[in-house]
């Protein structure tokens, strides 16, 4: 009977849980949300914390609240950094999947980064189940975006992906549905909108937010030369004076700025290939490289990598939901879930 009622009130669902953004697919119907990774918490005089909103609602409040209202993000670098708060996150999710009814109990499919600590697999772990999950099978982000990309990973045949989210990039390369060699840098978008904030702060002395740090990279963001250079206005808090002041920042300076955080993806990738077996290698000679998540949007970034490793690049026809379907597809397929999950 209460096998049953688990199948009337529960839709399985697979959980992108990203630094920047949170998607949620659900067997049979596919991405229901796409989301910020934020929330936002409201603090009393006594230290008592309510969640006043998730998501989009949350996003819209960063830099833009009284002391007591704090929006935060429950994960950074690709793992958990407020446990409470990715747990209220988690749920919100899951309701919110299930048209607001509360009585669910899903199968649930987390994506992680391949380099997560046992630690923090069990945070991920123990923060679904609280959330309200009856079973939680963790996939590694780059076996996920591989399937989600349509690669053949359970033949033996060596296929290289390299998924750039906004707090990690994933390089893997994949043969018979396991991952053979496998990095995971803490290196992503938060840290080019990072590398950009600093930037501006050293050269005009001009202090700037998250929203316009991202604002700049997703307008002028360039990973190689060419001839379009476009231009925008910035505006931030004069550090000197205090007083807020304006700018006009280039397409060129904004590469300039991003410069070490690509510099590290690339290492990243040559290490990865420098370790794969040769008879897989000569495989990603002739399939090339696939780039997957929200960092394979930034202009000219398949350029750079190409010059850089002298082999095909391929950019998926939907980066940001790759990861995403690809662990929808898993809900489809328990024998192969099984064999990929991590314990």
């Amino acid at each position: 009977m209460i096998n049953l009622l688990f199948r009337i009130f529960s839709t399985d669902l697979a959980i992108d849980l990203g630094t920047a953004n949170t998607l949620v697919y659900v067997k049979g119907k596919g991405i229901v949300a796409n989301e910020p990774s934020m929330v936002a918490v409201y603090r009393d005089n006594r230290g008592n914390q309510k969640i006043l909103a998730v998501g989009e609602e949350a996003k819209e409040m960063l830099g833009r609240t009284p002391g007591n209202i704090t929006p935060i993000r429950p994960l950074r670098e690709g793992v958990i950094a407020d446990f409470e708060a990715a747990e209220q996150m988690i749920r919100y999710f899951i309701i919110k999947a299930h048209n607001r009814k509360a009585l669910v109990r899903p199968r649930v499919v987390v994506c992680v980064p391949s380099g997560i600590t046992p630690v923090e697999r069990r945070a991920v772990k123990e923060s679904a189940e609280s959330a309200g999950a009856r079973e939680v099978y963790l996939v590694e982000e780059p076996m996920a975006a591989a399937l989600g990309a349509g690669l053949p990973i359970m033949e033996p045949s060596g296929s290289m992906i390299v998924d750039i989210g906004g707090g990690t990039t994933e390089v893997a390369v994949i043969s018979l549905a396991g991952i053979v060699v496998s990095h995971s840098i803490r290196v992503g978008g938060d840290k080019m909108d990072e590398a950009i904030a600093q930037y501006v702060r050293r050269k005009y002395n001009l202090f700037i937010g998250e929203r316009t740090a991202e604002k700049i990279k997703l307008s002028l963001g360039n990973a190689y030369p060419d001839d379009e250079e476009k231009t925008m206005e910035i505006k931030g808090r004069d550090l000197l004076s205090g007083i807020p002041k304006t700018y006009e920042i280039s397409s060129s300076e904004v590469r300039e700025a991003l410069s070490d955080p690509l510099q590290q993806i690339v290492d990243v990738i040559k290490t990865t290939l420098e370790k794969t077996p040769p008879e897989l290698a000569s495989d990603i000679v002739d399939k090339g490289i696939i780039l997957t998540g929200g960092g394979a949007l930034l202009k000219n970034i398949d350029v750079l990598i190409r010059n850089t490793v002298n082999l095909p690049i391929v950019i998926v026809d939907d980066p940001l939901t790759t990861v995403v379907m690809g662990s929808g597809k898993l809900l489809d397929d328990m024998r192969l879930l099984r064999e990929v999950a991590i314990n």
